[in-house]
């Protein structure tokens, strides 16, 4: 699996190790340091991980032991940890257990246990974390109102679900029309978007939304300024339309501005902002509409602010995009790579994240693997540096699931604990606090 943040990206090994790159400036590659890391590094100490996500500068991921952990920029308390100080390596998200599915938001995060609730922590002056409130949270709360829950999906200040009678609910920020409803109304609580049916997977961008459909068709609302509703327009949408020129998709991913879809026969395509290369097909040019970019057998993608991930069937991790981190993982900190790479000496991952410039990856040994952007400790190797090639969080094993925010990062243990690490400004760490955690906080 791979994912990637704003500036930082992740991906996990078949071992269950999780591996990062990019930016490092709160620890959001989660390796102990805040050194940009430009190659892939090992995050030390997160193991039997099974997901990831990355956010704009932090991480989180889950263990097969049900438990989350986070790392990186925890100003508003989006690690979960009861604090809001960056940690630099893993800790783990405060009293929540049992989680099967974690997303995160610029700077909040979500969480599925297994009776289906969804809790959520950190920033929420739009609602985002839908308990009727507008008051940032540094510890998880149970979403109003919503049960059944089969997948969570995190825009830059609004939140996505599908239930199990496959209806989208969303709320937050609405500025743009991202909740679907046909206005641009903000929401505390979850509101069902009108007319969208048969849903099967939502993806959150900055300020749009994404959902796919059982008939493989994908269908978009919100904002639209750089054609990433790719609809053909640059019109923003209060209510879905469907993307055109895609068919049989399996998977999707929105970065802030741009989107990356999957087809069954494991071709890529992607559509919206392209500026920094993000959009993969070699040039920086807007596309309105899907362009097919040179990728195949692809099994997992991830979307960062500004930069993409995509993980092979092989095991092999390719980027592209932005890369003044070293969120792409390739070694250096050139500005920008228009084509997809493969990150070199990095295997068996099983799971990518990517964060706003942080990313994230989980081996097939439950290993966790940060690099990128590390300034609030979301590569979680309790350091504050940059890493340009993916480091090990150190001490951290038997993570199941791993995720990445804008500046936080967040695991899940086998026991179904959560850990976060990185930016706790907006107590997005959960843990009760607003301190930034370069460590895992267990």
């Amino acid at each position: 699996m791979i994912a990637a943040g704003e500036s930082h990206s992740l991906a996990t090994k078949e071992d269950g190790s999780v591996w990062a790159w990019g930016k490092n400036i709160y620890g959001e590659l989660g390796d102990g340091t805040t050194t940009f890391k430009s190659t892939p590094v090992k995050i030390y100490g997160l193991s039997h991980v099974n997901m990831i996500s990355a956010g704009e500068y932090y991480s989180l991921a889950i263990k097969d032991d049900g438990t989350v952990w986070a790392w990186g920029y925890n100003f508003k308390g989006q690690l979960g940890d009861g604090t809001t100080k960056d940690k630099k390596i893993p800790v783990q998200v405060d009293r929540i257990y049992s989680i099967t599915m974690i997303a995160v938001g610029s700077s909040h995060a979500l969480a599925i246990k297994n009776d289906k609730s969804i809790w959520a922590w950190g920033y929420n002056n739009y609602g985002q974390l839908g308990d009727g409130t507008t008051i940032f949270k540094s510890s998880p709360v149970h979403v109003t109102g919503l049960f059944d829950v089969t997948m969570i999906a995190g825009g830059a200040y609004h939140s996505l679900a599908v239930k199990d009678d496959c209806s989208v609910w969303a709320w937050g920020y609405n500025n743009y029309g991202q909740l679907g409803d046909g206005t641009t109304v903000k929401s505390n609580i979850p509101l069902q978007v009108p007319g969208l049916s048969n849903a099967t997977m939502v993806a959150g961008g900055a300020y749009h939304s994404l959902a796919i459909k059982s008939d493989g068709s994908v269908w978009a609302w919100g904002g639209n300024n750089c054609g990433q509703l790719g609809d053909g327009t640059t019109s923003n949408k209060s209510t879905p339309v469907q993307v055109e020129k895609l068919t049989n998709i399996t998977m999707i991913a929105a970065g802030e501005k741009h989107n990356i879809a999957i087809k069954n026969d494991g071709s890529v395509w992607t559509w919206g902002a392209n500026g920094n290369g993000q959009l993969g097909d070699g040039t920086n040019a807007d596309r309105s509409s899907p362009v097919q970019i040179n990728l195949d057998h692809v099994i997992m993608i991830s979307a960062g602010y500004t930069h993409s991930l995509a993980l092979k069937e092989d095991g092999s991790v390719w980027s592209w995009g932005l890369n003044n981190h070293g969120q792409l993982g390739d070694g250096t900190s050139s500005n920008v790579n228009t084509n997809p790479v493969q990150i070199s000496e990095f295997s068996n991952v099983i799971m990518i994240a990517a964060g706003g410039y942080h990313s994230m990856a989980l081996k097939d040994d439950s290993s966790v693997w940060a690099w990128g952007y590390n300034s609030y400790g979301e590569l979680g190797d309790n350091t504050n540096s940059n890493k340009y090639k993916p480091v090990q969080i150190p001490g951290f094993s038997n993570i199941i699931m791993i995720n990445a925010g804008c500046s936080h990062s967040l695991a899940v243990k086998d026991d179904k604990s959560i850990w976060v690490w990185g930016g706790n400004w907006k107590a997005q760490l959960g843990d009760g606090t607003t301190e930034n955690k370069k460590n895992q906080l267990g």
